[in-house]
């Protein structure tokens, strides 16, 4: 299967952020990728206030989104806002494609790092997994990824490739923990980790908000980086192997030997 990460830098206008959309996935097209994974936050940069270019799910943004994908037959996941009825938004992935049309809230809101996404950004509580051409995807978002639990039910669920799209907070260590996470959670599933972030957008802009490192990565089910970005914007196209996972589950076997906490609690009241 052939995948494509889109490191962008995201701007404030929507409508320029879709032209980019179109841009990279007919490239991404061309290039032979059957999914082309966008950041967190595509639709507009952090930084700004988003209640105002929040849109539903089937508003004109998420519309635009899918007529790309339907043009270009791929499947395409980027990072939107949604109005909620609590005067919040929810920060939300969309993935249209081929017999796809999915969204996923971000569930672990960024409450870290001297940031409270959770007073403006409600949380989600499904994981979603798609389907591109047989293979099934799990969706994840940016600080997702420091929470493993939501990695093992999506690999639970069928996920042979999980995506992460972020627009990861630059500072000091922040890029190696990044790396070091995505690496942490394949080998978490024995899955492939497709990781997307937004690309570094200059000191001035990066004061502003969590926006992005850039450091886009492919990691195999084994924890190997794969193919990786600079902080600039770029398109990364690769080509993964699916055969790689059902033999890293079988040689890993973290998901058959995984106990949980209930299972041991039960087996110590026994003994």
């Amino acid at each position: 299967m052939r995948i494509a990460l889109a490191q962008i830098a995201s701007g404030t206008d929507p409508a320029a952020n879709l032209a980019t959309v179109e841009e990279l996935t007919r490239r991404a097209a061309g290039d032979g990728a059957r999914l082309v994974v966008f950041p967190e936050a595509t639709m507009c940069r952090f930084g700004v206030s988003l209640k105002p270019v929040a849109e539903p799910v089937d508003g004109p943004w998420a519309d635009g989104v899918r007529r790309i994908a339907a043009a270009a037959g791929v499947t395409v996941v980027a990072g939107m806002f949604c109005p909620t009825p609590d005067g919040r938004i929810t920060n939300t992935l969309l993935a249209a494609g081929p017999d796809v049309d999915a969204s996923y809230d971000k569930i672990h809101l960024y409450d870290a790092f001297g940031f409270t996404e959770s007073r403006t950004v409600a949380p989600g509580f499904t994981p979603v997994t798609i389907e591109v051409d047989g293979v099934v995807v799990g969706l994840t978002t940016c600080y997702d990824i420091r929470f493993p639990e939501l990695y093992v039910e999506l690999a639970r669920r069928g996920a042979q490739l999980i995506t992460v799209s972020a627009s990861w907070g630059s500072g000091p260590g922040k890029l190696e923990q990044w790396t070091l996470l995505a690496r942490a959670r394949a080998l978490d599933t024995a899955s492939y980790l497709a990781a997307v972030d937004q690309a570094y957008p200059g000191d001035e802009l990066a004061a502003a908000g969590p926006t992005g490192v850039g450091g886009s990565l492919v990691v195999s089910p084994y924890g190997q980086v794969l193919v990786t970005a600079d902080q600039d914007p770029q398109l990364l196209v690769h080509d993964i192997d699916l055969d790689a996972v059902a033999k890293a589950r079988d040689t890993l076997a973290v998901l058959t030997n995984r106990s949980s906490f209930a299972q041991l609690d039960r087996a110590e009241s026994r003994g």
